[in-house]
């Protein structure tokens, strides 16, 4: 096999070497090393990455490549490639990167999800479109609807697929697989393998080449990481410190619940610091508009939970922070990641209090390495430091009935709060629908 040092050592064509070189990319990432030539010869491929290693311009730029090589008329509601990915934010971005990329080519692509008016998109198929990219619930919606038919998909792409199964797309997946063609190009990436992520991809692929890259045990190098101990009722107090530091220009702020995000967006906006919110309950146009603000520079601190943030890709981020350490010690890997990218230095600084201990130990376990504690602020616990630490499963069922009784008070009972946060009752975001 030729070696691969640069762009141009792959068998691409010119036109997408050409759009390459105008997005100031020289050298392939690993996992774009190893997976497009596999891809370039037609193999189905099983890849563990998580985002932000490259792995939409890994299976892009060769289905592109394949597209080109074979060009068909376009069909009306039958496109050629299907992607199908968890989230809006990551469909329009995975889309983005396909016009990007092909942009020398004359190609057709579209996206579709929920949360949005569906006749822009149903007119869009209706022309016909080479690649679509798509969230499972308007997926099936258009399909039922019979705007949209998948039988003739050539290439498939199943993008995120544990947050697929974290967001209980799995039935809704199995359904998709059972629309499709039986002979088809199948791509499966997938941040972690757990058993029943295993099984799908044995249902999906055949005889697929595996490629695996920053597994989810590992952190990026040039991450510097830290835990400040902090009572529960203080860390909107260490907040505030902490963002006095003006060092801290672009910062993802990382809670559990979308009323926790609205909550901390409510504190930073009292105190002058310019924020917003995205989770699940946000409308499509406001999470769009949060996100480019954020990119603009004109908001200076995102505050997510982890479903909406998984997938965002931005370059520059100066900051993670951990608002709530996540219970899930996967979940705190796909967090940090979102700094550091493109090679640049990154900080991510967890707020731990008594009940989260245990999950900070997890998480250190997981990452094989000890998380450096910084003392030096003014709502440092030592009681919460040197203090005994929780179980996992307690602290959990804990966080769970402290989020249960904020439910249930008076203020909040059948959603008629007077409060403008958390009035109403919250529905599942679904990611897509």
């Amino acid at each position: 096999m030729t070696t691969v040092n640069t762009f141009a050592d792959l068998d691409l064509i010119e036109p997408l070497q050409q759009a390459i070189k105008k997005s100031g990319y020289t050298v392939p990432t690993p996992i774009q090393m190893q997976a497009i030539p596999i891809l370039l010869q037609g193999k189905d491929l099983l890849g563990c990455a998580q985002t932000g290693t490259g792995k939409t311009a890994a299976f892009a730029l060769p289905i592109l490549h394949r597209l080109a090589m074979n060009p068909k008329r376009l069909e009306p509601k039958q496109p050629r490639v299907l992607v199908l990915t968890p989230t809006r934010e990551l469909a329009i971005q995975i889309d983005e990167s396909f016009k990007t990329y092909g942009a020398n080519l004359k190609m057709k692509t579209a996206v579709i999800f929920g949360g949005v008016g569906q006749v822009p998109q149903v007119r869009a198929l209706a022309q016909g479109v080479e690649v679509l990219v798509a969230t499972p619930g308007r997926l099936m919606d258009l399909i039922q609807q019979r705007h949209l038919n998948i039988s003739k998909i050539e290439v498939f792409v199943l993008d995120e697929a544990d947050r697929m199964l974290d967001m209980g797309f799995i039935h809704t997946i199995r359904k998709i697989l059972t629309l499709l063609p039986k002979q088809r190009h199948n791509l499966f990436f997938s941040a972690t393998m757990p058993a029943d992520i295993e099984k799908l991809a044995g249902a999906m692929l055949i005889n697929p080449s595996r490629v695996e890259v920053t597994p989810v045990s590992s952190t990026a190098e040039l991450i510097q990481q830290s835990v400040m101990y902090v009572e529960q009722s203080k860390k909107r107090d260490l907040l505030r410190h902490v963002l006095k530091d003006k060092a801290l220009s672009r910062v993802i702020v990382f809670t559990r619940t979308k009323h926790g995000a609205n909550k901390v967006v409510e504190i930073l906006e009292k105190n002058g610091t310019s924020s917003a919110a995205i989770h699940g309950n946000k409308s499509q146009t406001a999470r769009q508009k949060a996100l480019e603000s954020f990119k603009a520079g004109r908001v200076r601190v995102l505050v997510a939970t982890d479903i909406a943030a998984r997938g965002i890709d931005i370059d520059g981020i100066s900051h993670v922070i951990n608002f709530e350490v996540p219970n899930i010690s996967e979940s705190y890997v796909h967090r940090i990641g979102r700094t550091a990218r493109a090679g640049a230095e990154g900080i991510a600084i967890s707020f731990c209090d008594a009940e989260e201990r245990s999950f900070i130990r997890d998480i250190e376990k997981l990452i094989g390495q000890k998380i450096p504690v910084v003392m030096d602020h003014p709502f440092h616990s030592e009681a919460i430091a040197n203090g005994p630490i929780i179980s996992s499963g307690k602290a959990k069922a804990q966080l769970e009935g402290r989020r249960d009784s904020r439910r249930s008070g008076p203020q909040r009972r059948f959603g008629k709060s007077k409060s403008s946060s958390g009035s109403r009752p919250q529905r599942s975001s679904g990611g897509s629908r």
